[in-house]
Parts: C-alpha cells; sequence; structure tokens
C-alpha cells in the first residue's frame, strides 16, 4: 500500500468515482454473501461510514473471517458510484490490511442499539460508537468556535490558575490539594499545620478563575479563560459533574447592559457556529435523541432574548401557581430559581430564552454590584430551553468601600482577599464578566439529557475512571 496518501473518509463522500484510494478505519458492520463482503468502514472525521466493497474470492478467507465489527483495517481500492440509495459512492477493495482483529464476543459494543447507561460504564470505548464520535467532533468545533470568537474580538486568553486558596464566591465544596502524608498529618496546636505542606498554605481545586480574571481585565481590558473547574459537591443529578469546563470573560469599562448583549451575542455565535459546521452530526442525534434539536437551535439563533429583572419572574411564578401550575419547589421572592422555574419561564411563559436580571444581594456572590434599591444586584442569567440556565454573570462592583462593607457583611475572610481589593484601590474601573458552564452548552447543542454524557470520562461522586 506504498506510495498512495491516506484519504479521510469524509473527504472520499465527496470524492469523484475513478480515483485510486487509500482509506484506514473501524469496521462497523459487514454483511453479505458467500461472494461479495459489504464492510461499513468508519474512521471518526464523520459520522457517515463509506462502503467497501469486497470480492470474497479475491482474499484469503482467514483474512475476510477476521474482519469482524470493531476491527481495524486499511483498504487501498477504487472509488466507484454506488447503487445503493445510501451513499453516492463506494470503495471496491483490491487490498486489504488487518491492524488489530476484535473478537465480537467480547467487544462490548455492539451493533443493536446500546442503552446510554449501559455506555457509561465503558467510557473508555464509547467514544467508538456514532453517538460519542458525533459528541466529540461538536465538542471540538464548540472548543474551536469560542476560541475563535473572542480572538476577533481581541481578547485575550488568560490562563488562570487551577491551584488556589480563592473559593471564588464562598460556596465551599473544594477538593484540597496536599502532598502531607494523610496518615501522619501535621499538627499545631491542635489543628492541621498547613506550613508544612508543599505550597505552605491550604490549597484547593478552582471552582473558578472569575477574581483572576479581573486582574488581567484590569490590564489589558478584554480577557477570557477556558479551563477545567471543579466542585466536590456530592451530587449525582445528570446537571452536575465534579470537574468540568468553564469559559469566563472579565472586561474592564462594560456595565451590565454591555455585559447582557456580549452574552447574547456569544450564545448566539456557538449555535450558529454549530449549525454551519457541524450539520451532519446534529442531524444524526436530532434523528435518534431530540427530534426538536435543531428546530430549537435555529429558535434560539433568529430571536430577542427577553430581558426580565428577578421581580417580574417570582410574580410571573407566583401567578402561575395561583393559576394550578404545581412546582417541586416553592417559589417566593428571595429564592434561588430552580430549573424547573427557570424552564417555565422559557418554554412556558416566553417561549424563548430570557436574561433574568436584578437579583436579591443575599443569593448572588459578595462581588456583584449592589443596585441603588440596596436590596438586588446587578446579576444575570441566560435562560434556554431543556437547560434552564447556561450563563450566569454580573457587574462587578467597582467601589472599593462598598465592596468591602459587602465582605464585612459576609464575615469573609479577607487575608485570601486583599490582592483582590487592591483592584478597587487602584485604578479601579466599571467592569463586568460572566460565566459559560461549557459542558451545559454542550448539553444544550446535542440535545443530550444527561451531563456524563457529553464529556469523555466524567468525574461524578464514586467515579474517577480512566
Amino acid at each position: 500500500m506504498e506510495g498512495l496518501k491516506r484519504s479521510k473518509i469524509k473527504d472520499l463522500l465527496n470524492g469523484k468515482a475513478g480515483e485510486e484510494v487509500l482509506v484506514k478505519g473501524w469496521v462497523r458492520t459487514k454483511r453479505g454473501n458467500k461472494q461479495l463482503k459489504f464492510i461499513a468502514l468508519n474512521d471518526g472525521s464523520t459520522i457517515n461510514n463509506i462502503q467497501i466493497v469486497v470480492n470474497a474470492e479475491q482474499f484469503d478467507k482467514d483474512l475476510i473471517t477476521a474482519i469482524g465489527t470493531g476491527a481495524s483495517i486499511a483498504v487501498k481500492g477504487k472509488l466507484v458510484s454506488s447503487t445503493g440509495s445510501e451513499q453516492l459512492v463506494e470503495v471496491q477493495a483490491e487490498d486489504i490490511e488487518l491492524y488489530g482483529a476484535c473478537d465480537p464476543m467480547r467487544y462490548p459494543i455492539q451493533k443493536k442499539d446500546t442503552s446510554l447507561e449501559y455506555l457509561r460504564t465503558v467510557a473508555h470505548m464509547r467514544l467508538r460508537t456514532n453517538t460519542f464520535g458525533a459528541i466529540l467532533r461538536i465538542r471540538h468545533s464548540m472548543a474551536f468556535a469560542i476560541h475563535k470568537f473572542f480572538n476577533d474580538k481581541g481578547f485575550v486568553y488568560l490562563h488562570t490558575p487551577i491551584i488556589t486558596e480563592s473559593d471564588a464566591e464562598g460556596a465551599g465544596d473544594m477538593f484540597q490539594v496536599t502532598t502531607m502524608d494523610l496518615s501522619n498529618v501535621p499538627t499545631h496546636k491542635n489543628k492541621i499545620d498547613y506550613s508544612k505542606d508543599f505550597f505552605g498554605k491550604k490549597t484547593s481545586l478552582t471552582v473558578s478563575g472569575q477574581l483572576e480574571g479581573e486582574l488581567g481585565a484590569t490590564a489589558v481590558g478584554e480577557i477570557y479563560t477556558f479551563g477545567p473547574t471543579f466542585r466536590a459537591e456530592n451530587s449525582n443529578t445528570p446537571r452536575h459533574l465534579a470537574e468540568f469546563w468553564m469559559i469566563e470573560p472579565e472586561m474592564a469599562f462594560y456595565d451590565i447592559n454591555d455585559n447582557m448583549q456580549l452574552s447574547e451575542e456569544f450564545v448566539k455565535y456557538l449555535v450558529k457556529y454549530a449549525l454551519d459546521n457541524c450539520k451532519d452530526d446534529l442531524q444524526f442525534l436530532n434523528d435518534k435523541y431530540d427530534n426538536s434539536l435543531i428546530e430549537r437551535l435555529e429558535q434560539v439563533l433568529n430571536t430577542e432574548f427577553v430581558r426580565l429583572s428577578y421581580t417580574e419572574g417570582i410574580e410571573i411564578l407566583e401567578k402561575a401557581i395561583a393559576e394550578g401550575h404545581k412546582f417541586e419547589y416553592p417559589v417566593h421572592w428571595g429564592t434561588d430559581l430552580q430549573s424547573e422555574h427557570e424552564r417555565y419561564l422559557v418554554e412556558t411563559h416566553f417561549g424563548k430564552p430570557v436574561i433574568l436580571i436584578d437579583f436579591p444581594k443575599d443569593i448572588k456572590a459578595f462581588y456583584m454590584k449592589l443596585n441603588d434599591d440596596g436590596k438586588t444586584v446587578r446579576g444575570m442569567d441566560i435562560l434556554v430551553p431543556k437547560i434552564g440556565e447556561i450563563v450566569g454573570g454580573s457587574e462587578r462592583e467597582a467601589s472599593l468601600e462598598k465592596l468591602e462593607a459587602r465582605i464585612t457583611e459576609l464575615n469573609m475572610n479577607r487575608k485570601n482577599l486583599e490582592w483582590y481589593i487592591d483592584t478597587r484601590r487602584f485604578g479601579s474601573v466599571p467592569h463586568s464578566g460572566f460565566g459559560l458552564g461549557f459542558e451545559r452548552l454542550l448539553l444544550f447543542v446535542t440535545g443530550m439529557s444527561n451531563i456524563r454524557d457529553v464529556i469523555p470520562f466524567p468525574r461524578t461522586p464514586k467515579n474517577a475512571e480512566f
């Protein structure tokens, strides 16, 4: 097979009949009779297989027998017009090399439909399925689109620390990082002596790069972060992961309205990029898992997001309850809205995405800018169909006095925050930012219902395989 360059299947499917080609990939299926075998081959470059037509009499019988589902092969042959209705071209095999056989009795990915729950137990192999091939390609496209969006706008990509002493929003639930011998932890006055640890202090895996991101924004104007974040939250819901990826832009001189405009533009850009560049994969997921997926994405792309205050949202929800709608969780002014409340506003009441703003200060983080009423802050959440909240952000408090007062009010430890407060001491400016959970975005774009199915190797309570 020397002298011929390998062609990707996604390119061959649009190729011209008559070419000599070399394709390599994994066998999805094999069927046929004694004379002719039809092999569906896939190399991961596309959701679509290419059909390999094999005249069995021209090849060793043992070779043909060994080529089963999951086996990897190289095929040299001629690209010809197909007589089948499912493809325009196919490959007439002239030479076949078996790279790796696959025992069909032990292979965990069978031809028949296999549940997503089962596939999570073989996550190291599920990537070879059509479903997860599609998800991986979409995940890649969304990551690329995120970088392209911010790069084209002149933002600086800032790498914020993964190991930190800051808990950002004061949420707790962090994974501790230590090199101490846990069977013999050093103590001082009956407390753990962190001065003996690697960093000389208590450190954890980050839950957010936002606070460090603000430092970057007050230096170069507009930055974004895109990296892994961690929460040690003992939650096994379809919406939570212990390790996930976050995109967190921070912008100097942006107020809350600038922030809302940018975040809406960002979400729409990503949806359009998916529709334009992942058409085949989206169609597959639409047909197999969620037949309203593409229609929903197109609707989000072509509608203006509603701006709605938290107070107005509560009034809508309370009216719904009065008219007989039942929610699992109670709702009243001052409560943090649950997914069911968010989805009611988006799917039932408005029928379009909503940007919820002006939240009670007591349910939001210390760094959000206080409104003139003294009760609410300039926070914003973007709510989308099927998911609920997909973006959370705010205008940040730029006043040194108000920020210090809020830290004192919440009885927070200032020792770990002096570096952050310095941004308000020295040249403070109005600034804003938001966070987009990458896996939440992928749930929305792919139509999948469990967040474990949009990340290659999910980390959840009692699960850190591979």
